[in-house]
């Protein structure tokens, strides 16, 4: 949602406030991502990618339930491994003519020259805005009730600009860009999220105490942007209390929007707060794109015992798969998968190893199917 987004999506809000169901109850509010685009009901190709790792299990699990289910999608499968040193051009492309992607994790080699496939695809298609959904799910016991939490993170510069150098041996030095440009724009999208979904506070996280002029330009752009929405509650904290916070009473926030480094650390840290990384959904979303993965970074490769004994969550990338269905206007198809999958959690018979079961994932999905409407 570029520049132009917010003014159309209010009307189109305003102009469909008649049919709209009353909004229900906090506690009764269904987990959803609202990223509207115009749709006619006909099928869409989605580009897969099934990823490294655990991405052929879950993806596969993805497709057992699209088809059972009659969604109106069909997936043109790329092959595709974080080892590689560039995204293949033909995935690049076949995400630019369906607009939406979804895969499974691509494994980053940590040090070396290999750069991130992740940052690449997301710069290439300019996927500025990265979205998890950290919510309790009934049935799973945690430690904090009342969890709640949609973390929108600047997708594209930050820490994440990818600008290191060697300045002489011994000596690196590694470049953090923050723009006005991109901190409005990833402001204006958290606000108008917010909007959209009967959210009541944006929260900034930063660290402008420290890093006074970057973290000082993306707090001013937040300041800017939330006048514009008078009905929406800003605030700002420090990243390393809001961690702590995080920790110890998680239900104070609602929308966290941060730049980029901070934004993974803090998705990663409320996912495993309410529930696991293995059961949040997420997506990363532009102007014209949109990519839908496992929320969570963490885990969303997975361990290779985990592989082999076909015990894979596939939860959260169900979830996600949810979220771009709404996203390519078919929410009837996504009410009743989410729904499926939550009545899986909350039976409690069915679930994987991160969840305190011992079912394999074709055992989930196999679950998942039953509890279809």
């Amino acid at each position: 949602m570029a520049r132009r987004a917010p003014p159309l999506l209010r009307h189109l809000l305003r102009g469909a406030t008649s049919s709209f169901p009353t909004v229900a109850p906090a506690e009764a509010r269904r987990s959803v991502t609202y990223m509207p685009r115009p749709g006619d009901g006909t099928p869409r190709a989605v580009t897969l990618i099934p990823g490294d790792g655990i991405g052929p299990l879950v993806t596969g699990a993805v497709r057992q339930v699209m088809e059972a289910i009659h969604a109106p999608v069909y997936f043109e499968t790329y092959d595709a491994h974080g080892d590689m040193t560039s995204m293949p051009e033909e995935v690049i492309e076949s995400i630019r003519k369906n607009k939406v992607c979804l895969k499974g994790g691509l494994k980053t080699p940590v040090g070396g020259g290999v750069s991130s496939l992740n940052v690449q695809l997301r710069k290439e298609l300019d996927l500025y805005a990265s979205l998890v959904h950290c919510f309790n799910l009934e049935g799973l016991p945690t430690r904090h009730e009342k969890v709640d939490i949609v973390v929108i993170r600047e997708n594209t510069e930050g820490e994440y600009s990818g600008l290191e150098h060697e300045v002489v041996p011994g000596v690196v030095e590694s470049l953090k860009v923050i723009t006005k440009f991109c901190s409005e724009r990833i402001a204006k999208y958290a606000f108008e999220y917010a909007y959209l979904n009967n959210r009541k506070k944006v929260t900034a996280v930063h660290k402008a105490n420290i890093m006074k002029l970057a973290d000082g330009l993306f707090l001013e752009s937040c300041r800017e942007v939330a006048k514009r929405y008078p009905s929406i509650k800003y605030n700002e904290i420090i990243v390393d209390n809001c961690c702590m916070q995080l920790v110890s009473k998680p239900e104070q926030f609602d929308v966290m929007v941060t730049p980029n480094l901070y934004g993974t650390l803090i998705a990663n840290t409320a996912a495993g707060i309410a529930g696991g990384t293995g059961v949040m959904p997420g997506g990363n979303v532009g102007q014209d794109h949109a990519v839908f993965e496992q929320g969570a970074s963490a885990g969303n490769v997975g361990k290779e015992k985990i592989v082999d004994q076909k015990k894979a969550n596939p939860v959260a990338l169900l979830l996600s798969s949810a979220m771009m269905l709404r996203h390519l206007r078919f929410p009837s198809f996504a009410d009743r998968l989410e729904t499926a999958v939550k009545r899986v959690i909350a039976d409690g018979r069915y679930r994987t190893k991160d969840l305190g079961g011992s079912s394999t994932t074709q055992e989930v999905v196999d679950a998942v199917i039953a509890n279809l409407d």
